[in-house]
């Protein structure tokens, strides 16, 4: 280590917010260039190569194929695929010195399949399977968590081209195959779940999430088997009721109570329930007003209505929309008057309001529209919101006296809800977001104008599928779950170096005895990392190598006068004094245990022979 560029830090960084942050940096294999971006050093560059090289074997092993597209791309690919406009404000633009217009690659689904397009033209040549691992770049509004969350970063991005639906699903089974093995022998838990195609589209979507509480996605399990991210769990509404023996609507007074809570109280001392039974928050509907940026740049103000025991979940409401959206300030609502900020319900907006107005092309005006939770179905019966300062209605019927322009899912998810599936009750949890893999289809090909002759010489448009891991998320993500109070705890097959040796003391022999030993793990094949730093105490030494955290540690110390060196295992904190002749071979057995036990991890979950998929594996992709 006296010639090895790295130094170690004994403060946390002060923008650390989580402990893969902090030990990354404190250990020297990240350093901060700017919110969001970061600079490899030599530890850190060995520790993502290692996680990189995982991907590329299971990649190679599916018969994908490895490429490298520029970082730097221009403007017309995206603005055929409508995307230079959708990416909105996360979309890095720049200009070269002719006015030319370019993005930094945020992904690159448009360079595959113009890749594909120039190449092949017939069915023959398909399917095909391409990869890359390259930088991206989002202008990441929130850069948060180190590597969780920056707006450059590494990333494994796979595109498969079929010519039919049945060959789309084999690509994409043998993705999700190779994913479960590269996730199982990099030592990570990993939760597959539903989620939302979003802007890539498609017609089916599922996230690898690594289950972690500082993750920033929220995820559901059931115990019957259901899993999704919780932005694309459905609803269960319940069936219509029959509302012919309901009460009329009545308008009522409520002087002060603007909330939720202020409302269900008022109600209980003013307005007691025939049946005895309480009011409750669920009696109640929660009108928000919104603001919804379309990737087209058009703007809209929305109504939505929601239980009143429920709160909106603004990253559901946006994949429902598809849209970015905030809260409505006075300005958004100065055009509507019957708005009024406390005391607003379904009935001041939606298709039934007076003041709604719609041109000829479809354009509405005057009131917004309303959207409600798919729980407020017909003939349910709430208290809301007049559009009357300190006025509410009660028994006001859904499908009786309101109506709204649609449904959205934007409440909570909360524990305890159904599964959609039926398989029994959710729990939430939070997690990491470390893969992701979508059913694409004709969306890119068909923009691109990518396609193939078939076996009757007909041009027909081929079908795609995007996978998608982040590779630096996911070198946090391990950081994250290896660790302890003191430093990392790499996987071997992750680290950076195998083995650490470490000297203690002063006398010239440890140090000519470390280095010798050192050449020897090399030798065998166990990149070796050896601290001979000659005016740093053991006390330090120890604390680095803790920090930098390889698996498996040796001591050269006061034991080698007896002929001995210490070892110790990182991982369980476990010490052996090992015969100096013999620390070689055990090393190197406890290294190749370790090796082996990850591949066991995978075989495990999926069998080798099961990860192949016989159409990519017997493509030559050969012109006749």
């Amino acid at each position: 280590m006296s010639n090895y560029f790295v130094r170690t830090l004994r403060e946390d960084p002060v923008d650390a917010e989580v402990d893969s942050h902090k030990l990354l940096v404190r250990a020297g294999y990240i350093r901060r260039a700017a919110p969001g971006i970061y600079t490899w050093t030599p530890l850190g560059l060995r520790t993502i190569r290692r996680v990189e090289q995982v991907v590329r074997e299971e990649m190679d092993r599916i018969g994908a194929l490895e490429v490298s597209f520029p970082g730097l791309l221009p403007r017309e690919p995206y603005e055929a695929t409508n995307r230079w406009e959708e990416f909105g404000s996360s979309l890095f633009k720049l200009q070269d010195r002719k006015g030319g217009d370019y993005l930094l690659a945020p992904t690159h689904e448009e360079m595959f399949t113009l890749l594909v397009k120039d190449f092949y033209s017939s069915y023959k040549d398909l399917p095909v399977v391409l990869y890359q691992i390259k930088e991206k770049y989002r202008d990441e509004a929130r850069p948060r968590a180190g590597l969780i969350r920056g707006r450059e970063f590494i990333m494994k991005d796979a595109y498969s081209f079929d010519l039919t639906a049945e060959g789309l699903e084999e690509s994409y089974q043998a993705q999700r195959r190779a994913y479960q093995r590269i996730y199982s022998r990099l030592g990570l838990e990993y939760v597959i779940c539903s989620a939302m195609a979003g802007a890539m589209g498609g017609s089916r979507s599922e996230e690898f999430i690594f289950p972690c509480a500082i993750g920033e996605d929220t995820f559901v399990r059931s115990e019957g088997g259901y899993a999704a991210n919780v932005e694309a769990v459905t609803t269960i509404p319940p069936e219509p009721k029959d509302y012919s023996l309901l009460p009329a609507a009545i308008e009522r007074e409520t002087p002060g109570a603007h909330t939720m809570e202020e409302i269900v109280t008022y109600s209980n001392q003013h307005f007691p329930r025939e049946d005895g039974r309480e009011w409750t928050k669920a009696d109640t509907l929660k009108a928000f007003m919104v603001t919804a940026t379309y990737p087209d740049g058009k703007r809209e103000v929305l109504l939505l209505a929601v239980p009143g025991d429920r709160e909106i979940d603004m990253k559901r409401l946006e994949a429902s929309l598809g849209a970015e959206v905030e809260m409505a300030s006075e300005a958004d609502l100065a055009p509507y008057p019957s708005i009024v900020p406390g005391f607003t319900g379904p009935t001041c907006a939606g298709p039934d309001h007076p003041d709604r107005k719609i041109d000829e092309d479809g354009n509405i005006s005057g009131s917004p529209r309303c959207l409600l939770d798919p729980r407020i179905v017909e003939g349910t019966e709430w208290i809301a919101g007049a559009g009357k300062e300190d006025t509410h209605i009660y028994h006001l019927v859904a499908g009786r006296d309101f109506r709204a322009d649609g449904f959205v899912e934007a409440a909570e998810v909360r524990d305890g809800d159904l599964a959609p599936d039926g398989s029994g009750q959710l729990q939430t949890a939070r997690g990491i977001e470390i893969g992701h893999i979508f059913a694409l289809g004709t969306k890119y090909a068909k923009a691109l104008g990518l396609n193939v002759l078939d076996e009757n010489g007909k041009s027909q448009v081929v079908t795609m599928g995007s996978y998608g891991i982040g590779v630096s998320r996911v070198m946090a993500a391990i950081a994250e779950e290896y660790h302890d109070e003191v430093g990392l705890k790499w996987p071997t097959n992750v680290a950076p170096f195998q083995a650490h040796v470490l000297v203690t003391g002063k006398d010239e022999e440890l140090f000519v005895a470390a280095k010798s030993l050192g050449d020897e793990l090399t030798a065998a094949g166990i990149d070796t990392l050896i601290d001979d730093r000659k005016r740093v105490s053991a006390g330090v030494k120890f604390k680095d190598a803790e920090l930098l955290g390889m698996p498996w540690l040796v001591v050269v110390g006061r034991g080698l006068k007896s002929g001995n060196v210490e070892v110790r295992c990182r991982a369980d904190g476990t010490r052996q004094e090992i015969p100096l002749d013999q620390a070689v071979e055990f090393v190197g057995a406890k290294v190749r245990s370790d090796l082996e036990d990850a591949f066991a991890r995978a075989e495990k979950v999926v069998p080798a022979s099961l990860a192949v998929t016989g159409s990519l594996a017997n493509n030559g992709n050969q012109e006749e």
